[in-house]
């Protein structure tokens, strides 16, 4: 199995992509409490900026890496060494993770949502 992913090189991308999810969390809440949008022209003008778009963006991108290395490290260590198994669930996390991502790619660029919607 690829190990690109497993120890320290993982156990990095865990915390820092922890401090950038908290950091934006802390950062939204402040940003909802001192300016109160109230109407959709207000969080459409928010999204709609440049750097908000990349910084939601970026948060998606640190959430799908949490929660791939959390879970990859949940079930390795509760799967044994059952190469079938192991694949299979894997593969299945990949391919969940892989489509909440496009999901939310979707979402914030709001470009299929005239053929999907």
């Amino acid at each position: 199995m690829n190990q690109h992913l497993s120890g320290l090189p993982a156990w990095l991308v865990q915390r820092l992509s922890a401090v950038y999810l908290a950091l934006f969390v802390l950062l939204a809440l402040l940003w909802w409490w001192l300016a109160r949008p109230n109407d959709y022209a207000a969080w459409h003008a928010l999204f709609a900026s440049l750097p908000v778009s990349i910084a939601v963006g970026m948060f998606v991108l640190a959430l799908l890496l949490h929660a791939w290395v959390g879970m990859r490290n949940i079930l390795l260590d509760y799967l044994g060494y059952r190469p079938g198994l192991r694949l299979a669930m894997l593969s299945l996390l990949g391919a969940s993770l892989l489509a909440m991502g496009v999901w939310a790619l979707r979402i914030l660029t709001g470009v299929w949502t005239g053929v999907l919607a």
